[in-house]
């Protein structure tokens, strides 16, 4: 078997060599994500103008690279899932509305991702029982108690 090339070298050479491929390493690594930063730009583009993502590695398959675009947040739509329904809902009833509402995921366990939105919005979202949520202050709509003040 024939020696490597580097067999020749002292220990400093070959620190020197090491830290040369990582300084061209590091350079190309910054060069690639600000393509790609220029890429994603592209692709928001061509998403606005209702176009495809033709020829993009990845596109159309599930969870193909791009994470999905909805018009309102997560948090919005269990709001207003939520305040429709006017009662506590389990977890897996709000996935299912949301879902069904249109609100697109490419999440593995989307089930998850809402339930940690649940805890994680306080402010919002309250535990009426063991794996069951509604809006804060029992799911009232905005505006309610100056109604019922009103008529009162």
């Amino acid at each position: 078997m024939a020696r490597p090339a580097t067999a020749a070298f002292n220990i400093a050479q070959l620190e020197r060599i090491l830290q040369e491929r990582r300084s061209e390493l590091n350079r190309l690594e910054r060069q690639r994500s600000e393509l790609q930063r220029k890429l994603d730009g592209l692709d928001r583009q061509i998403t606005k103008l209702n176009g495809s993502l033709r020829g993009r590695r990845g596109a159309g398959g599930a969870g193909g690279g791009t994470r999905a675009r909805n018009e309102h947040s997560l948090v919005e739509v269990i709001e207003t899932v939520l305040r429709g329904n006017g009662k506590p809902m389990r977890v897996g009833d709000i996935v299912e509305a949301v879902q069904s509402g249109g609100y697109r995921s490419n999440s593995a366990n989307f089930r998850g991702i809402v339930n940690q939105t649940l805890i994680k919005e306080r402010k919002r979202f309250s535990a009426a029982d063991r794996g069951l949520y509604q809006l804060k202050g029992g799911g009232e709509a905005k505006g309610s108690k100056k109604e019922k003040s009103a008529a009162a």
